[in-house]
């Protein structure tokens, strides 16, 4: 198996852990969900762009997998026969391999940044941040 696809599942494994628990087997048909954070909604997209290019064997053993996954998500054995069922749709489809490179973070970094409230603020980097109403620095 090339390097390239064992990376890029390695890279979208804790996407479809993360989409499979957020939406089961709906993940096939589900669109996109605001109240449900950007890592589920990635894997989520992961999942589906596998699922429309699979046969209809494909699908079905790719949905099983979700199925089996979503069920018991402490199960490591589940999810790893989702990323297996990842592995094997990439084997088979280039153009897939492609379409996975671009939707993964480039640099293989994961930052998730939430803001969320009145004034909050959010950021991948600070050294200091100095929030609220009436705040004064001490020194």
């Amino acid at each position: 198996m090339s390097a390239e696809i064992v990376q890029l599942v390695q890279q979208a494994g804790p996407y479809l852990s993360t989409a499979v628990s957020a939406y089961g087997v709906a993940v096939f048909s589900r669109a996109e969900n605001a109240a449900v954070d950007a890592t589920a909604n990635l894997g989520r997209r992961i999942l589906q762009a596998v699922w429309r290019r699979r046969d209809e064997r494909g699908r079905a053993e790719l949905e099983a997998a979700v199925q089996d996954a979503a069920e018991a998500p402490e199960d490591e054995d589940a999810a790893a026969a989702v990323r297996q069922q990842i592995k094997r749709a990439l084997r088979e489809d280039a153009e897939l391999r492609a379409e996975l490179a671009r939707l993964l973070p480039a640099s293989g970094e994961t930052v998730h940044v939430t803001a969320a409230g009145e004034r909050s603020i959010a950021a991948k980097t600070i050294t200091t941040a100095i929030t609220g109403d009436h705040t004064t620095i001490q020194p």
